[in-house]
């Protein structure tokens, strides 16, 4: 006798993967976790890059003695500069959650814009 296999999704048979809504989180919280994941790549992973391409391009990153310091040590300067409140240090952080909100801000922008016109 065949039977019919359980149903692991929602009661109300909506798709789980089809937005993010039908996961329960609120629009605060799916941006909370937009901006703490933009500000871990600005924390975390721009430094290296930046690294990358000064090494490419400006050669090797010097620090005091060591001619040819590696990526760690411009990461202990970033840090050492995060904790002394640079703006400049800072703005290296928050440049990825900026850029992504400056592209949300003219997606709705470009999404208003039709409405605008009448049309």
């Amino acid at each position: 006798m065949p039977t019919t296999p359980p149903n692991h999704g929602p009661a109300t048979g909506e798709n789980p993967y089809a937005e993010p809504r039908a996961r329960g989180l609120t629009r605060a919280q799916r941006e909370l976790i937009a901006f703490v994941a933009a500000l871990g790549v600005g924390l975390l992973v721009m430094p290296f890059l930046i690294w990358l391409a000064g090494n490419r391009v400006l050669g090797p990153y010097v620090h005091g003695d060591n001619p040819r310091a590696g990526p760690w040590s411009l990461f202990a300067d970033y840090v050492v500069g995060l904790a002394h409140g640079s703006a400049v240090f800072w703005a290296v952080a928050l440049g990825p959650a900026a850029l992504l909100y400056l592209v949300r801000g003219f997606l709705m922008l470009w999404r208003a814009l039709p409405q605008a016109r009448g049309g």
